[in-house]
């Protein structure tokens, strides 16, 4: 017994005088490795008689216990050392500002927040979203809209048009999203009630013009829709965008091919200081077109125009964003400039709800 009091002592001693880690490790191998002199002690108690392997079995192994906790607290005491002289040798400047976190510097970009916005007024309403490819046919871009085949719009010089097909056709970068109302149209049976969201293309470039730019249409299909429904739709609409209590509208007789009658949407606004006010002032600027579905795009849809009839308008996201956001070059929107986008953009969780403001405060 005293020769296990002795080796118990030495080991404990040996670990108290370890200067590192690595000479507390090279104690553990020697007493608690596969050689050591602990363990040789544990192999030891197989080939003792049962009243010796009783009586010395638990001195072995309270021994190799008090050992492993001696390890453990020695180790922990190096383990407080280190981060001791870590924090002596670090130093915080408390002055330097605190980092945003990555969802407070990331910004939604103005046109994904305003497509949000228009989602939110219209889905009020009623109106479910439809989308379609921006690669389209010449039928469902011009065709089946009733654009005649001499109409300037389906020129090389306004449209985007890829190279031909063996049979002669050829697909194009749709000019606008009323595509999608055709296909709405042929696939779903009135009543009807979308409005259309996305990218579109035409061969023009400056500040008020991109090649690649957004547009919003909506379409009205039913037996009993007429002119005065979309009056009230648009003046709601621009309410609820706008956050203003009134609109002062008026339309203007105007052609496009694909409505009879076609009209042009003017609102109210005040123009001051380089600030555009809207339900105010007495000025006027044009902002929409719109009209009654023509009877040949009905037709042409598979839908009687003696049964049912719709109207629909158009948009131009970019636009009415630059509007109510006090942006003044249409370009910035697609130059990828970071700066640009943190002085316009938006927080990713301010998501536009009518019930809590469209515009982020």
């Amino acid at each position: 017994m005293s020769d296990l009091a002795q080796l118990e002592n030495e080991i404990l001693a040996d670990i108290a005088a370890a200067a590192d880690e690595a000479a507390l490790e090279a104690v553990r191998v020697a007493a608690l490795g596969k050689n050591g002199t602990v363990t040789a002690l544990l192999k030891t108690l197989g080939t003792l008689p049962p009243e010796r392997r009783k009586s010395e079995g638990p001195l072995i192994n309270g021994m190799k216990d008090r050992v492993n906790a001696a390890l453990a607290a020695r180790r922990e005491i190096f383990k407080t050392a280190a981060l001791e002289a870590r924090l002596n040798t670090e130093s915080i400047d408390v002055t330097l500002p605190v980092r945003e976190a990555p969802a407070e510097i990331g910004r939604v970009h103005p046109i994904t927040q305003v497509i949000d916005e228009l989602t939110a007024i219209f889905a009020d309403m009623g109106f479910a979203v439809a989308e379609g490819p921006d690669i389209e046919t010449d039928d469902y871009n011009f065709g089946k809209l009733n654009f005649p085949e001499e109409h300037p719009a389906r020129a090389m010089h306004d449209t985007f048009f890829f190279d031909p097909k063996p049979d002669g056709t050829r697909l194009l970068l749709r000019t606008h999203t009323s595509p999608v109302q055709v296909r709405t149209m042929l696939t779903q049976k009135p009543p009807i009630r979308v409005i259309i969201p996305g990218r579109t293309y035409r061969c023009d470039s400056d500040q008020t013009h991109t090649p690649m730019f957004h547009q919003v249409e909506g379409l009205v299909i039913d037996k009993g829709s007429h002119l005065g429904h979309m009056k009230w739709i648009l003046e709601e609409f621009f309410k609820a965008f706008f956050e203003v209590d009134r609109v002062g509208m008026r339309f203007r007789p105007s052609f496009f091919p694909f409505t009879e009658p076609s009209l042009e949407v003017d609102i109210q606004c005040r123009r001051d200081k380089g600030e555009i006010r809207f339900g105010e002032g007495e000025d006027w600027m044009e902002i929409l077109g719109a009209g009654m579905v023509h009877p040949n795009v009905l037709r042409n849809c598979g839908l009687d125009p003696d049964q049912y009839q719709g109207f629909a308008w158009g948009m131009g996201i970019d636009r009415i964003t630059m509007l109510k956001y006090g942006m003044p070059d249409l370009r910035a929107f697609f130059e990828a400039d970071v700066r640009w986008l943190s002085h316009y953009g938006f927080r990713p969780l301010d998501w536009p709800t009518l019930a809590a403001g469209l515009s982020p405060p």
